[in-house]
Parts: structure tokens; sequence; C-alpha cells
């Protein structure tokens, strides 16, 4: 049984949900619009300022699927009033990030910086040469832009170098010994 599934998600003042043929959702808020098709066989009731997913059968796909429907639901109301944003911080000697315009520039310690360009809806910031922050209304391409990045140079284990999340632990190993 789900129980994430049978939570309403209550709708804040400011944000339209329109659900269309097949479960396409659109939510409309002040920091922008989403729109998300959503499994067809759930159906998708809004009332008194609370949206809730019911399902038609019991099978095990179905509760599977149940929980990560309102989830889906439930970011896409959270990202168009409050937004999602991730903080990754570089670490090592000579590793650093600068924006221009667009462009986010990398030197991660390669022989050339990498450049990336921002993806539509995802603002990218650099507050400090060791310091990126990535915000967007969409929780998801919030998340894969920032897994991209830190793909260019994930921490290593022995002094920590490289590109991490800002609350991410990296475990420590014990280098060779000396004789």
């Amino acid at each position: 049984m789900s129980r994430i599934g049978l939570q309403p998600i209550t709708v804040p003042a400011g944000v339209e949900i329109k659900v269309e043929n097949g479960n396409v959702v659109t939510v409309k808020g002040p920091k922008g619009e989403l729109t998300q098709a959503l499994s067809p066989e759930f159906t998708i009731t809004q009332e008194d300022g609370q949206v809730t997913v019911s399902r038609p059968s019991e099978t095990k796909r179905i509760k599977s699927l149940h929980g990560l429907t309102r989830s889906l639901l439930a970011n896409m109301v959270e990202g168009v009033t409050e937004g999602y944003e991730k903080v990754l911080l570089i670490e090592g000697t000579g590793y650093r990030a600068a924006k221009a315009g667009k462009k986010l520039t990398l030197n991660l310690g390669y022989s050339h910086p990498v450049e990336l360009e921002d993806p539509q809806g995802i603002e990218v910031e650099v507050p400090q040469q060791t310091r990126i922050i990535v915000r967007g209304i969409d929780k998801q391409a919030v998340g894969n832009y920032a897994a991209v990045i830190r793909d260019f140079r994930k921490p290593e284990p022995y002094k920590g170098k490289g590109v991490r999340y800002e609350n991410e632990n990296v475990r420590r190993k014990v280098g060779k010994t000396g004789k």
C-alpha cells in the first residue's frame, strides 16, 4: 500500500493545475510553467485547494506507480512556487569555475578548460570561484545538470579533490606509507 500516494497535495494560492486527456498535467505558478505526462491509469481530482491521485486497482505495478505519480505532481507544484537549487563545491589546487553570460567555464586540472552552455530553464550562478549554484523549477533538470557538472571531476578518495555536492560526505582512504 502506498502511503505517499494516498496523501493529498495542497495547492498554494497563485498556482493553477490543469489536467488534460491522457493525464497530461500543466502546473502554472509564480516562477513559471511545467507540463508532464503522467500515467494515464490514475484519476487526478482537484477540490477545495487540494489535488488527490487515486488508483484504479490494487495490482503491484499500479501500487508502485501510485506514489511516483503523486510525488511527480507534488514536485511540479513545489517547483513553480519555490524552485529547486543544488550547490556544488570545487576542491583542489587550481580548480575553479567562472561564469560569462550563459557559459560556465570549469578549470579542473585538465589540459583544457571545460565549457558548458546553460540548458533552457536552468540558471547557474558562481558567487565564488569554488562554489556553483544550479537553480530551476524542474527538479529533475536541476539534479541532472548538477550531476553533469560533477561528472567532469568526481571527488577522489585520497585527497578529496574534485567537484562535490554541498553536503556530500567523501569517504577518505589512507595513502601509501613510505619505508
